[in-house]
């Protein structure tokens, strides 16, 4: 068997020679290689040519047309961040849902960027969709490139819904390597069950078992720090509220989240409660333990509770989903569970000191003088300031601005400015750095030193010359011609002495006499 083309791509056949009996058939694989620089649509015509093996004579010939197809090249997102996206979603009991009916929403996420995306938080809401067990929140610790997770919550449809869809909104944030924050909200459409119609005679109506179960929520939570950082110890005030519909009974709290133990036999908490589970890695409680009970919460009842905790000194700064379990028994006695979780916020803020760097002595006012500022870093990590700039009321300032940058554990920077108050007391000098924080917010430190300014000396001016007057009228410069007329002057016996200038007097108001100045021996008074 010979195989030939027109463009010489490569050409193999499986097998390549084989014995074939009177009327017996046989596949044979003819494979053509298109080559990579093959251009988009080209075409390789192979002729299949059958030989007869012992007189070499030629049994037929197949001609076989193979095209080249380069697929497009798929379009990428910008290099260098995350994009998560849903490629899928679906119903985990399947069908569509019916009003009062407990389901699972399982989402197909993956992350079709070209960098990691980290501290993935998924919010959910719905008109007539209550969640279940977490409170509308799941998180992800993270997607590779290309890589794809599931995430499922649980949802109670609302018996009160109608109509044939609803809609589920996925509200989705998440973080690049370099702590970016991006947002995408997502909408899924649940397919709902029409009501039934049944045809004959009317029957009675049947009355659908009401699911009674609690369902308690962190309706608000905030804490009495604005700023966590690494060994902050804050108050965390929860405002929880029980929305099922049913009354919940021996609720307790578990900070970090909890699990069941025991069985289900309605024994009263904390009986049947394990922590043992609860993540305590970057949060911690003071005071307490992490387990609060509190008590029974009846349908629609809002309560607020308040515990001390306190921040891991190891601590990097970002965003912590943090887990609450809530355990309780409902009106059967039967022991459930619901998870919530809250994000808090630890930031890494510099701590810094301005001051002097050596004593900057007395200050008077009206005299210009240098404030030598000193610029500390007082924290375990290296901090990276902007612009400080140095201002004062009442006072005049020069080279006042100036640009601090990083300064490591320990450092100090130092910044010489010209002041020139313009009265005495005590001055104010205000000292303002900026600075980005950990989440890109422009932020300022604003640090006030006080100085105390002086009076300036008050200058006596003599009333006359060499006895405490006023000053002589100045004589103008003496000319050549001045010097000439002294010299002849002197060769006459006219006196040859230089002009001196006239005391200036006083007038007197009319009326008035001048005191005559006792004068002592010397000729001084």
């Amino acid at each position: 068997m010979i195989t030939q083309g027109l463009n010489a791509w490569p050409v193999t056949t499986d097998p390549l020679t084989f014995t074939l009996a009177a009327s017996e058939s046989r596949n044979v694989i003819v494979a053509v290689a298109v080559p990579a620089t093959a251009p988009n649509g080209a075409t390789e015509v192979t002729t299949v040519q059958l030989l007869e093996a012992t007189t070499n004579t030629g049994l037929g010939s197949v001609a076989l047309t193979t095209r080249a197809f380069v697929p497009p090249t798929a379009t990428l997102p910008p290099s260098g961040r995350p994009l998560v996206v849903m490629e899928s979603y679906g119903i985990e009991e399947g069908g569509p849902i019916a009003p009062g009916q407990e389901f699972g929403l399982r989402l197909r996420m993956a992350n079709v960027g070209r960098s990691a995306a980290r501290d993935i938080i998924f919010t959910f809401s719905g008109e007539g969709f209550l969640p279940l067990n977490t409170g509308g929140v799941r998180t992800l610790s993270g997607l590779a490139p290309e890589e794809r997770l599931d995430v499922v919550q649980r949802f109670l449809a609302s018996p009160t819904l109608s109509g044939s869809l609803a809609t589920i909104t996925v509200n989705v944030t998440y973080n690049d390597p370099a702590g970016t924050a991006y947002t995408t909200t997502l909408t899924v459409t649940i397919d709902l069950k029409p009501p039934a119609y049944a045809s004959g005679p009317a029957r009675p109506t049947a009355t659908p078992t009401a699911i009674s179960r609690p369902q308690l929520v962190v309706m608000g939570y905030r804490s009495d720090v604005d700023q966590l950082q690494p060994g902050s110890i804050f108050t965390l005030d929860l405002e929880i509220e029980n929305l099922g519909s049913s009354n919940a009974r021996n609720v307790v709290m578990i900070l970090g989240g909890g699990t069941l133990s025991g069985d289900n036999s309605g024994t009263p908490a904390p009986g049947g409660v394990s922590a043992s589970g609860s993540d305590l890695s970057t949060f911690a409680p003071l005071g307490s333990s992490n387990i609060i009970y509190l008590g029974d919460v009846p349908l629609g009842q809002a309560l607020k509770t308040s515990t001390q905790l306190i921040v891991n000194v190891n601590a990097n700064p970002g965003a912590y989903p943090f887990k609450i379990s809530f355990v309780y028994d409902d009106e059967k006695g039967n022991r459930q569970v619901n998870d919530q979780v809250i994000t808090l916020l630890v930031y890494s803020l510099p701590q810094v000191e301005v001051g002097f760097y050596r004593d900057p002595g007395f200050f008077q006012a009206g005299m210009p003088a240098v404030l030598p500022l000193q610029v500390t870093n007082l924290g375990r990590k290296s901090a990276v300031l902007g612009n400080m700039k140095v201002s004062a009321e009442n006072a005049e300032l020069s080279n006042n601005v100036s640009l601090v940058g990083a300064l490591e554990p320990g450092g100090y920077f130092t910044l010489d400015v010209n002041f020139t108050p313009y009265q005495a007391g005590p001055q104010d000098i205000t000292v303002t750095i900026t600075y980005t924080d950990d989440f890109n917010q422009p932020r300022s430190i604003i640090q006030t030193l006080t100085v105390d300014v002086m009076e300036a000396p008050v200058m006596e001016t003599p009333m006359f010359p060499g006895e405490g007057g006023l000053p002589a009228e100045p004589t103008a410069p003496e000319t050549f011609w001045d010097v000439l007329w002294r010299f002849i002057k002197g060769l006459l016996g006219l006196g040859s002495g230089r002009p001196q200038p006239t005391p200036i007097t006083p007038e007197m108001p009319p009326g008035e006499v001048p005191v005559p100045v006792p004068v002592g021996p010397g000729g001084k008074g």
